[in-house]
């Protein structure tokens, strides 16, 4: 999969009266490399129909589209991966139904990154770092702590999720975090494209922050 900096997740009830696809394209046209389709609470057509949306939308920018859960409408509509959390279909499964798919896997102890790990993830959901209303079914925050034992052992590609706002991402970066995901402090924002802007550049300052810490190669 390409490499990613910032996941936009979409949450409808975060922006009522403002068109999906409006929202996202602004978040796109902000930074956001990876943008993913979460509804648990629509009808299956409906899932279908905002997937098509995001496809095209997607493509046209040339970002990459996951769809949550829902492997049948990934499928669908050609998303180039799928998300799945730790009570979904397991991993091994879900490459026999979306072989060639980007496959991530959300974990909240290292226990759990390890088995992704293993299992052949594409990448992992880290997470939630901090307290989070953006899902319904949230475990008790994994802390920066954990962050910084995913940095240090996983070696597959790793995004912070959960809780995470402007005004806190650079303790998450600091724990080692390179990938960012938000959802309400994105879609929820009165300036989608600005919010991602500064999220980007965090992140960039960040990585140059430890880049500039590194020793020189000897010559």
């Amino acid at each position: 999969m390409k490499d990613f900096k910032l996941y936009a997740i979409t949450g409808e009830q975060f922006h009522p009266g403002r068109p999906l696809a409006e929202v996202m394209e602004e978040a796109i046209r902000g930074g956001c490399d990876i943008i993913q389709l979460r509804d648990k609470k629509s009808a299956k057509r409906d899932v279908l129909a905002k997937a098509r949306t995001l496809r095209e939308l997607t493509r046209r920018y040339g970002v990459t589209f996951i769809v949550n859960d829902h492997i049948d409408v990934a499928l669908a509509v050609d998303a180039d991966g799928i998300h799945l959390g730790q009570d979904d279909l397991p991993l091994a499964e879900a490459r026999k139904i979306a072989p060639g798919k980007i496959i991530g896997i959300s974990t909240h102890a290292i226990e759990e990154a390890r088995q992704a790990e293993r299992d052949g993830a594409d990448y992992i959901g880290v997470g939630p770092v901090f307290p989070t209303k953006s899902k319904e079914d949230v475990v008790a925050p994994v802390t920066t702590e954990y962050v910084r034992q995913v940095a240090a052992e996983i070696r597959i590609p790793f995004v912070a999720i959960g809780g995470i706002k402007l005004h806190n991402v650079d303790q998450v970066l600091e724990a080692g975090a390179t990938r960012i995901c938000a959802i309400s402090e994105i879609v929820g924002s009165a300036d989608v494209k600005r919010t991602c802007e500064s999220f980007i550049a965090k992140i960039d300052a960040a990585a140059a922050a430890r880049a500039g810490s590194r020793p020189a190669p000897s010559t």
